[in-house]
């Protein structure tokens, strides 16, 4: 892997304020399918969210220079398609020149942060579509989480719906993210069974004027094939935190990845923080699942 240059980017970050926008004009893009249609993305949109713990780490991606590392390693497999983030990661990894040839899907994130009073206002903090399409974007990403005690959940829904607007306007591909989540013993936890994520499905397939643009990023659950029985719309499965045995977790990305409507992974902590370090190795091991050739 070619050596990044940190000096260059602080430097660029400190008094050249236009070298964002310049980068994102001048990067090499692509179709977003390609191939064999399928896409591996990369996530790193975890910081913005106040969520920098990897298993017993709490600050594991607390070093930004670390993660960048990390995400350049990932970005360097060809079989890796793109990257997720909020605009703080993309605009380095736009700078240090990582995103040519790579989809780029901005992180509309979220203002409900872990562990906050305020956890379920899920108002969008992050890229919003005019800034996506002005940089020139491919893929505009959002939470939405449904709590059916919580009244905030309305506004999420309400948001979301406007967002789905915007982006079809726009004509910018948009992943919805969609849990059912409660409230137990004063924190947010999602539901992780196939009803729960059939009934999120549902909720957010049906937002907006307009599903044309939309697709579902979702987790892998038990009975995947009665979730994906729930949704014409092209979907990406979400690989969650690190935890578990890690052959039984690949082999349930490889069952899920079979089944009609899934398009590909994306994968965040699990590639870029893996148990022994080798962020190449995993990687790889991943790609291999989408695209079915180890590169």
């Amino acid at each position: 892997m070619t050596d990044l240059d940190f000096d260059r980017l602080r430097d660029l970050r400190a008094t050249d304020p236009e070298a964002v926008s310049r980068a994102f004009a001048t990067r090499r893009r692509r179709e977003l399918l390609e191939g064999d249609g399928r896409l591996f993305i990369v996530a790193a949109d975890h910081p913005a969210r106040g969520a920098l713990g990897v298993g017993s780490d709490p600050l594991a991606m607390a070093d930004r220079y670390e993660l960048l590392t990390n995400m350049a390693i990932a970005l360097e497999n060809s079989a890796v398609d793109g990257v997720l983030g909020t605009p703080d990661v993309l605009d380095d990894l736009a700078l240090l020149g990582l995103l040519d040839g790579k989809i780029a899907v901005g992180s509309m994130n979220r203002g409900g942060l872990r562990g906050a009073s305020f956890e379920m206002d899920d108002r969008f903090t992050g890229h919003d579509v005019p800034a996506m399409v002005a940089a020139g974007l491919d893929f505009a990403k959002l939470l939405v989480r449904v709590n059916l005690t919580d009244p905030g959940t309305v506004a999420t829904l309400e948001a979301t719906a406007r967002a789905v607007d915007a982006a079809a306007a726009a004509k910018l591909p948009i992943m919805l993210e969609p849990f059912l989540s409660r409230w137990v013993d004063g924190r947010i936890v999602n539901q992780l069974d196939a009803e729960a994520v059939i009934h999120s499905v549902a909720i957010a397939s049906g937002l907006g004027n307009t599903s044309a643009y939309s697709w579902l990023k979702i987790p892998v659950v038990p009975d995947m094939e009665r979730v994906m029985a729930a949704t014409t719309l092209p979907t990406l499965l979400l690989g969650g935190d690190p935890e578990g045995d890690r052959d039984e977790t690949y082999a349930s990305w490889e069952r899920a990845l079979a089944l009609p409507g899934v398009r590909g992974l994306v994968l965040g902590r699990t590639m870029l923080y893996p148990a022994d370090g080798d962020v190449a190795t995993a990687v790889a091991h991943a790609a291999s699942l989408v695209h079915g050739v180890r590169v």
